[in-house]
């Protein structure tokens, strides 16, 4: 029997969760789809400034996973751009934090819910 797989902590979900080309035709390609554990590897990484350990910490997972997990966002993201086709962002191993505590459960520096809440932007 496999061993089972380790749900991947999400902070949030993307607030867009669709991009593309704007020419004609663009909707009538075939999406590329990026897991939301991809997203949020890639969001850590290069939007929030993380090292691949602090991203692992942040998301439950071993360094070596998420280097994987980094990967294959990064390749997704750069097909969609140079095809100029469609970037879809959903399904996955995920696991959205719980935010109801004071820390949000593990959320950390990264936590894009956490920083709304402590600007105002958004109510609980």
């Amino acid at each position: 029997m496999p061993r089972p797989r380790k749900w991947r902590h999400v902070c949030s979900l993307p607030q867009t969760s669709r991009f593309g080309p704007l020419g004609v035709g663009a909707g009538e390609m075939e999406p590329i789809l990026m897991t939301v554990d991809e997203y949020e590897a890639f969001r850590l990484i290069d939007y929030e400034g993380m090292t691949q350990q602090e991203c692992s910490t942040q998301m439950g997972v071993a360094r070596s996973t998420v280097q994987g997990i980094y990967d294959s966002a990064r390749k997704k993201l750069a097909h969609s751009l140079v095809e100029g086709k469609p970037l879809l962002i959903e399904g996955g191993e995920y696991q959205l934090n719980d935010h109801g505590g004071p820390h949000g459960h593990g959320c950390g520096r990264g936590c894009r819910r956490r920083q709304m809440e402590q600007e105002g932007e958004l109510q609980v």
